[in-house]
């Protein structure tokens, strides 16, 4: 009765191989195993001796096996050879390594195999076709000479790279061949396998591919197409890998997941993930469902672990993973709105917008001398403070942080030119901030002080400036936040429409009715108090179009059924 032969190239964690080997043989399928060459002798014989009360296990001739190099392509061919001598019943070579992990009973498997006698799995792409190599090295693997070990010897391994760029040495490929790229793990049929290995032309094939970088993803692949005349571009093990090129590893948490993959094999397993080895060596009825292999099913949950490892979460900056400038997953983690001149026209600002919207609204959290939280917190969530010297060693990771701290909470808080001025352009190119500025506004406090004019005029000088520069850079074409800006004299005029607008773009989950208006400060003799200032040399511009005789502002009422905040 035909079966298929295995054949498993073991170098570490030899008592999980003799439990791997063992539930092949019990399903019928002979087993070959190869040791690398770097296993002590003593250890190599204590597991042939583990091993040989099972008739269908066997040793081929052992090879030192480096990632990258010839040796691991000598050890399948020398396994290979073996099992198609010992083993006539066999009609599919399955290559495996000692930490694949069966996911189906074996006799899935075989009768999967046995319903494509003549079909060749093995993945196998020209080297344009090839999207996941990593290194720069695709076309040149082919082209170059490798004599050096890449990990042992890298710093020999890059200069003869460069060498042979500058010296324009090039490698003639054998005639007839395509280079085909591929995984190393592949499922071929007896047929296929042993034209490759009995080729009159092998000796040439090995002699060149001897130098070729990484020629276990190369050798098999690029053959197969001489002699197959079937061949399913894929492989029937699961094996993942991450952005650098590096073998995911599964491990006890990853039961289900390998469950939903519907594969034959997958690999890397953890040696000590004992609860994968139990359940799919010994529960073979809940193993999993006849079914065809889908490993693309998980890619998605894989794609987000990638993002997650490279991008790391909006928002979030730690020790481990601090961005490049600009090439951050989203400067911040929620929305958040800051407001420029409320606080200044209007009495109470803060506890009236906390009311009208349910969110959390500090004050100044820039301010000079002390960090404003709300309610006059002295520490936050993550362990903010208030004390400006910490803020000010790094405003921008402050921000970021409190915003990450209270994720889940709107936060708001009040901003001016008097204010620490580190995190405009942060501000100005997150998408989650909501900016809205009344400019000019930072006069009133000026106006309704008790100073010297002198004084006034220079610090309102010093303020105009400021802010200024502010707005030059909300108004970038830079900006990514969501910024709106109106002088003080055109806000005015009609204050209601634009607060209605800011508090609904807030956006709150609950509905809640806005039943009573922000009481704004009596500006009479303001108009007066801005012609003073250009009296005396200073020309406030940034508050608009402000009349001399302006009179008091009159806030309009609420109506009487309150319209709608969402």
């Amino acid at each position: 009765m035909s079966t298929v032969g295995v054949v498993m190239l073991v170098h570490t964690a030899l008592d999980r191989a003799e439990q791997v080997a063992r539930h092949w043989t019990a399903g019928g399928c002979p087993v070959v195993l190869h040791v690398d060459g770097n296993v002590p002798n003593a250890t190599y014989r204590a597991f042939a001796s583990a091993l040989a009360d099972d008739p269908l296990v066997r040793f081929s001739r052992r090879h030192r096996c480096e990632w990258g190099t010839w040796g691991i392509v000598a050890a399948s061919q020398s396994a290979s050879e073996l099992m198609l001598k010992e083993f006539a019943n066999v009609h599919h070579v399955f290559l495996a390594s000692g930490s694949c992990l069966p996911l189906r009973p074996v006799q899935e498997l075989i009768d999967y195999l046995a319903a494509r006698p003549r079909t060749d799995f093995i993945e196998s792409a020209t080297t344009a076709d090839v999207p996941w190599t990593v290194g720069g090295l695709d076309v040149e693997r082919f082209t170059l000479r490798f004599p050096f070990s890449w990990k042992k010897h890298r710093l020999l391994f890059d200069r003869y790279v460069d060498l042979q760029r500058k010296l324009g040495m090039k490698r003639k490929i054998p005639a007839g061949l395509v280079p085909h790229m591929g995984s190393q793990w592949w499922c071929l049929t007896r047929q296929t396998l042993s034209a490759i290995l009995q080729d009159p032309d092998r000796a040439i094939y090995d002699r060149y591919f001897q130098k070729v970088w990484i020629p276990d993803e190369s050798y098999y692949q690029t053959l197969v197409r001489q002699y197959s005349g079937n061949i399913e571009s894929r492989s029937l093990t699961l094996s993942k890998f991450d952005f650098q090129g590096k073998p995911h590893i599964f491990y006890d948490d990853h039961l289900q997941l390998l469950r939903r993959s519907d594969c034959f094999v997958a690999r890397k397993i953890w040696p000590r993930a004992g609860r994968l080895y139990q359940a799919f060596l010994t529960d073979q009825a809940g193993a999993m469902k006849r079914t065809e292999p889908n490993p693309g099913k998980i890619d998605r949950i894989f794609a987000k672990a990638v993002e997650r490892r490279t991008r790391g979460r909006q928002g979030l900056y730690m020790q481990s993973r601090v961005p490049r400038h600009g090439a951050e997953n989203g400067i911040t983690s929620n929305p958040y709105s800051i407001f420029q001149g409320f606080a200044e026209l209007f009495e109470d600002f803060e506890p009236w917008l906390a009311r009208a919207t349910g969110t959390r609204v500090h004050g100044h959290l820039f301010a000079p001398e002390r960090v404003e939280f709300a309610d006059g917190q002295v520490l936050l969530n993550g362990a903010l403070t208030d004390n400006p010297k910490t803020r000010d060693y790094n405003a921008d990771s402050f921000l970021t942080n409190l915003i990450w701290n209270t994720r889940g909470e709107r936060q708001c808080f009040q901003f001016g030119p008097g204010d620490n001025q580190e995190i405009n352009w942060l501000v100005a190119r997150d998408p989650n901030a909501q900016v809205s500025v009344i400019s000019g506004a930072w006069a009133v406090p000026l106006f309704k002080s008790n100073r010297n004019f002198a004084d006034l005029r220079k610090e309102a000088a010093r303020l105009q400036r400021i802010e200024s520069e502010h707005l030059t850079v909300l108004r970038s074409h830079y900006t990514k936040a969501r910024v709106r800006i109106w002088t003080m004299a055109e806000f005015i005029e009609a204050p209601m429409e634009p607060i209605q607008t800011i508090v609904d773009e807030i956006g709150l989950l609950q509905q809640r009715r806005l039943s009573e208006a922000p009481t704004m400060l009596d500006l009479d003799g303001f108009g007066q108090f801005l012609q003073n200032l250009k009296n005396q040399g200073m020309h406030p511009y940034l508050m608009g179009d402000f009349p001399v005789e302006q009179g008091p502002v009159n806030m309009p009422k609420p109506p009487r059924k309150p319209y709608l905040v969402r």
